[in-house]
């Protein structure tokens, strides 16, 4: 049974994101407290109504592929059309483009439920987000009239089209191609993979933003542009009309998330697909990055999907399963395993940690908000937080996923039970939108010496400040040592230490929060003891663990390689 985290997203908006401080801006002023509640409580209902019911006919069913398109499962289309119905999508867009204007944490909070709900049908409206910001930023005033108050309402989805066969991390070796037709329209040719929700029958349209290269474009990344290519063609009134020559090839089977297609398409297989571009010729990659930027929160938050919805399965079955008597208890009858203390570490580690990536998430959230106040430092703050969210977020989501199953004990690895599905769902987050790997590479090479490493320097500054536990302290500061150290590492020394240090920096980030978190929780309600409880056990068993990595994170480059590839063989 689901039951929306509304308690907990409400405290974190409140205490975490400061949304009562956007509120009083005019920008956001009908973010209004009892606005936040009832967007809260409406989509909770949404979700716990109408998405989590199909979350196991989307893991045993899933999307299929039919030479007309692809398929979704049975009431699929029905609750995606409630949920365009009921304006879900139109939260944080701006209102000049359809949207309520709310901010931006407001609509991490409401795919935060949906995706709890169920995961791989909320990355329908997860990568329409995406669609949305790259045509605000970089869309033309014909394009963001006839596209954006569609894509804000849902009624039409988008994607993302980067990846090709040849061309995974490496964009730029991409070769799909796009040539000029005069008034404004190109002809869009070649192959892209790994589309989620390329093609599907929820909505009428679908808008794909596609990476191609111009004639006589530079090589590599520098030649890149994107363009604009919808399913179905616009009619002069607006509507969709001819079909574009999209094709849809095949759709993955894949290790999870079968509720969301992941699709090879086909662009111009009758040289009859045209497309618009975005953001001027060669700026693709500029136009990328909007999309990729608000992608890597996300999936960051995709992480806080999962490990809520493992979470609460795994509180679920503890709380029923009986079992042998606990030990050093002079009852010799048996007790529900809650009653475990290791089963008890098991929970309070994935709430600890379910609450702290939450926590990280929606703080780099609240920078998206902030920055477009104009608020000093939040772009750059925002900046150095993006690969902490999406790489430990998404870290977290699988730890707590496993310990789910751990929980369960042997039922755990029957598929009946669920919690296997959670664990396959979430294997996929640490992959795309930039492998945690590349994310780790990002905050080393090009986060940590922004303004001189004055924004690192600041952000250790501001945790310093807050922090007491003198564990937390400790861990700041060897951050604080690692991180300018790495200034002066050669290129490989930093890379091969930068995903232990992302994950210290990431650690002493959620420990700062969940520390302020755990002073505020001072109510005597269930949901303040469990705060306090779930604080707690973060500051005193969590950060110590991440202190933990400061030799691999400090370790040289030379014991990689101290043995040739032919070794690894061996």
């Amino acid at each position: 049974m689901f039951t929306p985290a509304t308690a907990d997203q409400r405290f974190v908006l409140d205490h975490i994101v400061g949304i009562a401080d956007l509120a009083a801006t005019e920008r956001f002023a009908a973010a209004s407290d009892d606005v936040v509640d009832a967007v809260l409580e409406g989509v909770g209902q949404l979700a716990a109504g109408e998405w989590a019911p199909l979350l196991r006919a989307g893991d045993t069913v899933g999307a299929k592929w039919t030479p007309e398109g692809v398929v979704m499962p049975d009431g699929f289309v029905k609750a995606y059309h409630d949920y365009v119905e009921g304006g879900w999508g139109t939260i944080g867009v701006p209102e000049e483009f359809g949207g309520q204007g709310l901010p931006f944490a407001i609509q991490t909070a409401v795919l935060d439920t949906l995706g709890s709900a169920n995961m791989g049908f909320a990355l329908a409206p997860t990568l329409t987000v995406g669609a949305i910001e790259a045509l605000a930023h970089h869309g033309t005033p014909d394009q963001q009239a006839l596209y954006l108050p569609h894509l804000a309402t849902g009624e039409w989805t988008g994607t993302m089209n980067l990846t090709e066969p040849q061309a995974g991390s490496d964009v730029g070796a991409l070769r799909s191609t796009a040539t000029p037709l005069g008034d404004d329209k190109w002809s869009i040719k070649g192959t892209k993979i790994y589309i989620s929700f390329g093609d599907h029958d929820m909505a009428p349209n679908i808008v794909h933003l596609v990476l191609a290269r111009t004639p006589g474009a530079p090589a590599g990344t520098k030649g890149i542009s994107l363009f604009l290519v919808p399913k179905y063609r616009l009619n002069a009134d607006g509507t969709p009309g001819d079909f574009n020559d999209v094709r849809v090839v095949s759709i993955e089977h894949k290790m999870g998330l079968h509720a969301s297609p992941t699709c090879v398409l086909s662009f111009g297989d009758n040289d009859d697909c045209i497309g618009e571009l975005i953001g001027g010729e060669f700026g693709g990659i500029r136009a990328m990055f909007t999309m990729m930027n608000n992608a890597r929160l996300n999936v960051g938050l995709q992480g806080v999907q999962v490990a809520e919805a493992a979470t609460q399965a795994a509180v679920g079955y503890a709380l029923e399963r009986v079992q042998s008597a606990r030990a050093g208890s002079p009852s010799k009858e048996s007790v529900k395993i809650v009653e475990h203390p290791d089963v008890r570490r098991m929970l309070l580690r994935m709430k600890a940690q379910t609450q702290a990536a939450r926590a990280l998430v929606y703080y780099a959230a609240a920078q998206v908000d902030r920055a477009a106040l104009g608020e000093a430092g939040a772009q750059d703050r925002l900046e150095i937080l993006t690969p902490l969210a999406k790489a430990h977020g998404t870290d977290l989501g699988n730890e707590v996923a496993s310990l789910g199953i751990q929980v369960h004990g042997g039922m755990g690895y029957i598929e009946e039970t669920g919690a296997a599905q959670f664990f396959r769902d979430a294997r996929i987050t640490p992959i795309y939108e930039g492998t945690n790997g590349i994310q780790a590479a990002d905050l080393v090479g090009r986060k940590l010496s922004m303004a001189n490493g004055g924004v690192f320097a600041q952000l250790i500054a501001d945790m310093r400040a807050e922090a007491q536990d003198t564990g937390l302290i400790g861990l700041i500061d060897a951050c604080d040592e690692i991180g300018r150290g790495m200034a002066g590492l050669d290129a490989d020394d930093k890379l091969a230490a930068s995903y232990p240090f992302l994950t210290m920096l990431s650690v002493a980030t959620c420990g700062w929060l969940m520390e302020r978190s755990g002073r505020i929780a001072t109510g005597d309600d269930a949901f303040s003891a469990m705060k306090r409880a779930a604080c707690a056990f973060y500051v005193a068993q969590i950060v110590p663990e991440a202190l933990g990595l400061k030799a691999a994170a400090t370790a040289k480059a030379d014991v990689l390689y101290s043995v040739p590839a032919e070794a690894f063989a061996a």
